[in-house]
């Protein structure tokens, strides 16, 4: 039996330890909270025990340190996580068996839950979304985008088209997310102008989002285009739609969409896109870039700078053929113009948000800091194109580029480009061996650069024209040294100097850089990029897949490889291409 005096020391030790156990039992008892900043997304809808729990955290104001898993049973676990972003940033990571029961699930930062969430394990349904595109569901896009196209920088990734990666549940953290096997009922295939709506309208069909969307003219060449009024889609809000209703509704999505979407001017409100500044807290994951000429690219991924290491900015766009490769932001792929026919740059989604009982995308002066989003800037508008590149070399490596470093990056990303290439012009020639005897129809005018068939799947004008604006800005790199000196860590060299090493140095690389291309007879031909820069003239009419493949890597009766060409455009295609051949000697794109 305990003595009175004995139970004071107890009373003591029995408080002592409640509050050494207080904040965690304080955690575990408070309800679960997150808002918009910050919070927590689960995989599948309904899951069940013995299945994984895929997990995702993610914040807009700051990053995340770690997640914390409480299962059914009242264990508690760190999770294992990979992180993106910033901002916003993710936590991603996987509870690889599960119980029965509910799980709670905290996102930490400095000790304090950020954000939290509780799902059931059998019989339960986890978090699809409040049903409009608010803070937390767009920064959940954005982060769910990174994670389709994660790779290391230094990795190649493409493929033939976006099916692979929706299907790939260790890209797609919402694979299979309606548990009806619904993504393996499915071919992805959209074109530049539709990569970016078909993610959005993925993305809402497994959330439970409606979308928006418009048809737009394709504009002039004194106006940029504009659009009609907004088509609000909410098939996919409530019960979760199949995977027949998604089809039809991007179909539907990608009969409407076309280049002239996202070249709207940037004052336009009549748009389901709005400019945003130049700057890393403002360029997410999912924001597009829309070329002045119709291309359209969608951001995946920052890189930040390191000592020794260039930042990257990365993103991703599909080809005629449906391919969808990886790309780094440079001239030679981002172009940029200063014109009356469009509104380019980098522009971001409008939300779609509840109002008066009804669904309506907000305007520019909605969008302001308030929200958390990205706000409407004009920051791009009007700017030329040295000042627009001068400000992006700024936001992706804030501490200054060494010129040989800054040379080295933009050889890379020269040569990266040549090798896409050859993938697309083996796809034309493929494509003509198998249909011996046919002659592809060519465009007139400014409609080699934008039309339908064959022609847009296998011809290469716009590719090669930014091959060719690539070759001038590799080749440009001194002078851009001398202009602003301001972007390299010049340590005292003079910009002069050090512009001149560069040139040196570019002398030394254009043997050691090289691309190979199978000839006509099945040999391989090795192109140095000396050899490239000698061919220029024969790459400005090298885009028409119905010339042998030598004539489309620019060979003439004076190289070697030409001897195995057996096939040639018409005299009247090729006497059009001599008329066309200003623009590209030029790298300007026609006016429409």
């Amino acid at each position: 039996m305990l003595s009175r005096t004995s139970l004071p020391v107890l009373l003591v030790l029995a408080l002592s330890l409640a509050g050494a156990l207080l904040p965690s039992a304080a955690s575990a008892a408070a309800a679960c909270h997150q808002d918009g900043a910050a919070s927590v997304w689960t995989a599948p809808l309904r899951p069940k025990p013995g299945e994984p729990l895929d997990i995702m955290a993610v914040a807009t104001d700051g990053a995340l340190d770690q997640v914390q898993v409480t299962d059914g049973a009242g264990q508690r676990s760190t999770l294992r996580t990979t992180s993106t972003g910033g901002p916003p940033w993710g936590l991603a990571g996987s509870v690889s068996w599960t119980r029965a029961g509910t799980y709670r699930i905290e996102a930490l930062r400095g000790g304090r839950v950020a954000a939290c969430a509780e799902v059931q394990v059998g019989g339960g349904e986890g978090r699809r979304s409040s049903g409009e595109w608010d803070l937390a569901t767009t920064a959940f896009f954005s982060a769910w985008v990174e994670r389709l196209f994660d790779a290391p920088p230094d990795q190649s990734l493409s493929f033939d088209s976006l099916t692979p990666v929706l299907r790939n549940p260790q890209r797609n953290f919402l694979f299979n997310f309606l548990g009806a096997g619904e993504d393996r009922q499915l071919t992805a295939e959209p074109d530049c102008a539709d990569l970016p709506y078909y993610l959005r309208a993925y993305f809402a069909w497994k959330l439970g989002l409606p979308i928006a969307y418009r048809p737009c003219s394709r504009g002039s060449r004194t106006s940029a285009p504009r659009c009609q009024g907004s088509q609000l889609d909410s098939a996919f809000v409530g019960s979760p739609a199949s995977a027949a209703e998604f089809r039809g509704v991007s179909r539907h999505i990608m009969d409407v969409i076309h280049s002239g979407s996202g070249r709207t001017d940037l004052r336009d409100e009549s748009t389901d896109i709005y400019p945003v500044a130049l700057q890393r807290a403002t360029l997410w994951p999912g924001t597009i870039y829309a070329d002045p000429y119709g291309h359209v690219m969608v951001l995946v991924k920052w890189i930040a700078q390191r000592p020794g290491e260039p930042g990257l900015l990365l993103a991703v766009d599909a080809q005629p053929d449906n391919s969808v490769a990886r790309k780094r932001f440079w001239e030679g792929t981002f172009l940029f113009a200063d014109t009356p026919s469009a509104g380019p740059g980098f522009k971001a989604f409008r939300p779609l948000v509840r109002s008066g009982g009804g669904l309506r995308l907000l305007s520019n002066s909605a969008l302001g800091s308030g929200t958390g989003l990205p706000p409407f800037s004009l920051e791009q508008q009007g700017l030329a194109p040295a000042d627009f590149y001068a400000r992006m070399e700024r936001a992706i490596n804030p501490q200054g580029l060494d010129p040989e470093a800054a040379h080295g990056a933009t050889l890379e990303a020269l040569m990266e480009q040549l090798k896409t290439r050859v993938d697309s012009v083996a796809k034309g020639e493929a494509y003509m061996r198998a249909h011996p005897g046919t002659t592809i129809p060519m465009p007139s005018g400014p409609a080699i650069f934008e039309t339908v068939g064959p022609w847009e799947d296998f011809a290469t004008p716009s590719r090669d024209m930014r091959l060719l604006i690539a070759l001038n800005v590799l080749e440009g790199l001194p002078a851009r040294i001398r202009r602003y000196p301001d972007l390299y860590v010049l340590r005292g060299e003079r910009p002069a100097e050090a512009a001149a090493r560069i040139e040196q140095l570019q002398a030394q690389r254009l043997d050691q850089q090289a691309v190979s291309y199978t000839r006509t007879d099945g040999s391989a031909q090795r192109l140095s990029l000396r050899d490239i820069y000698a061919r220029r003239a024969g790459l400005e009419m090298a885009y028409n897949p119905n010339d042998c493949i030598e004539r489309r890597w620019g060979a003439s009766p004076s190289t070697a490889d030409y001897a195995t060409c057996h096939r040639q455009a018409s005299l009247e295609q090729r006497a059009r291409m001599e008329d066309y051949r200003p623009w590209f000697h030029e790298a300007r794109r026609p006016p429409r």
